[in-house]
């Protein structure tokens, strides 16, 4: 056991650290630049083409899902407790700073996944049931080649591993500690750790519900996604505002201290933090982690959608990682910094920080509201993963491998809930930081498709009523 966590460690401290962060940001720098800053110029016209478009009657063919249920699909995977807890983390570990950090990450990593996206829908094509798929393992075959298709089956190889593990037994694990957690606070249990039975329970509800979301196959998945992550997200987003309003006399030293921490964190936090390059790499670590970006998930949720041009599609990347990170990561980070409660630098705290700048400011009552929340978070993320481990399954092993898949992944929740999971975690992590390998040699090999669409898409001639 210990020479597995050693091989570990060694492994993350590679694919989270400066190599693996280094390449996360050099090809999101590399889009950046040849697509003129796509995000930047065409910030707008992305907005008013993805959020813009919410409310309006979207319908799907045969085999696709509307564009919406597309994004409510990959941002259920994205939005997870990383955004309660890992901000958190990061501003302990890597003192305020790290947040500014965490904004860097995520401008470049929007033009990285709009690359990612607009690939996907590039190179997609039909399955036995006659639906859509794609993502990095067919961008990888029919965009590089069947000579590189040794590429793409090591990328879904390492998603399938990583869907039951940061996709799912460690997500089932934050719900039952969330549960276990509110009902201590509630005076129900003894000891935030809950009773044996009652985490049974949990495990075999979960199993349950999923199974019976996955059998329904891509279009009942993506109708529960559509109402879940808009549920989530404005829970969150409105008990966040609520908690910024009551300490509005806080937040100009709060922004203050990012800013000024992200350059001189021994300024702000007392000499505890002291490096400019912890909190870099804290916060770019942490921002990647959150938003996805280049780890090539996203894209396999997209490529489902209906759509009449890859980068129209594409521009949905773009709002997904504005809405994951400059949102509601940010969101989380102000509360932690006006309002959290004993925070210290140097330690490793997690979602309990969060929740106590919510229950500092309305009280113990709210524990219920943050538990509804972490659990929203948790299962939305499970049902992405739960997608993206069978497409990649899928390619792997022809479609009848995907019931076993299902099943396995069900009994894994179940494990998730009742082991302990520890290093699990660790592994976990660094499966999901190598998925970004095969990903990013893809992205940069294919960059001059993605360019030449962007140039198609933007261009009077072709698409002249477009900049209307």
């Amino acid at each position: 056991m210990q020479i597995i966590e050693s091989v570990n460690n060694a492994v993350n401290g590679i694919v989270w650290g400066w190599p693996g962060m280094i390449l996360l940001l050099g090809v999101g720098l590399y889009l950046t630049l040849f697509t003129k800053g796509l995000q930047f110029r065409k910030f707008g016209f992305a907005m008013k083409n993805t959020i813009g478009k919410i409310f309006k009657k979207q319908e799907a063919g045969k085999g696709a899902i509307t564009p919406f249920q597309a994004v409510c699909t990959a941002l259920a995977a994205t939005v997870g407790t990383g955004n309660i807890a890992g901000v958190a983390g990061a501003i302990a570990l890597g003192g305020p700073g790290a947040v500014f950090w965490m904004w860097i990450s995520a401008l470049l990593g929007m033009c990285t996944k709009f690359s990612e996206v607009t690939l996907a829908v590039k190179f997609r094509e039909r399955n036995d049931k006659g639906e859509w798929v794609g993502g990095p393992m067919y961008y990888i075959t029919n965009g590089l080649g069947k000579s590189w298709k040794w590429l793409a089956c090591i990328f879904a190889a390492l998603a399938v591993l990583a869907s039951f593990g940061i996709g799912n037994a460690t997500q089932v694990g934050s719900i039952k500690d969330s549960i276990n957690s509110m009902l201590y606070n509630f005076g129900v249990f003894d000891s935030t750790k809950g009773l044996p039975v009652v985490n049974w329970i949990i495990g075999i509800a979960l199993a349950v519900i999923l199974l019976l979301v996955m059998v329904g196959g891509l279009k009942r998945l993506a109708s529960v996604t559509e109402k879940l992550v808009p549920f989530m997200a404005v829970i969150y987003i409105v008990f966040g505002l609520g908690v910024l309003i009551m300490h509005i006399g806080k937040i100009p030293a709060a922004l203050v201290s990012i800013f000024e921490g992200a350059f001189s964190p021994k300024a702000v936090t007392g000499g505890i933090v002291g490096s400019m390059v912890v909190a870099m790499q804290r916060g770019i670590s942490r921002g990647i982690f959150s938003n996805e970006a280049g780890m090539g998930s996203a894209p396999m949720a997209h490529a489902s959608a209906e759509t009449d041009h890859p980068v129209r599609q594409g521009l949905y990347g773009i709002f997904e990682v504005f809405m994951d990170t400059i949102v509601i990561c940010t969101m989380t980070a102000l509360v932690v910094l006006c309002a959290g409660q004993g925070l210290e630098y140097g330690t490793n705290v997690g979602a309990e920080m969060t929740i106590s700048g919510f229950t500092a400011t309305y009280g113990g009552w709210v524990s219920i509201i943050t538990a509804i929340a972490i659990c929203s978070f948790a299962f939305s993320t499970i049902l992405g993963w739960s997608l993206y481990g069978s497409r990649c399954c899928e390619y792997l092993f022809g479609p009848k491998s995907v019931t076993p898949y299902v099943v396995i992944f069900g009994l894994v929740a179940i494990v998730g809930a009742v082991a302990d999971l520890g290093l699990l975690w660790s592994i976990a992590d660094t499966l999901n930081g190598l998925m970004a390998v095969p990903n990013l040699i893809a992205l940069a090999l294919l960059s001059p498709v993605v360019f030449k669409l962007v140039k198609e898409f933007f261009s009077k001639e072709s698409q002249p009523d477009l900049r209307k």
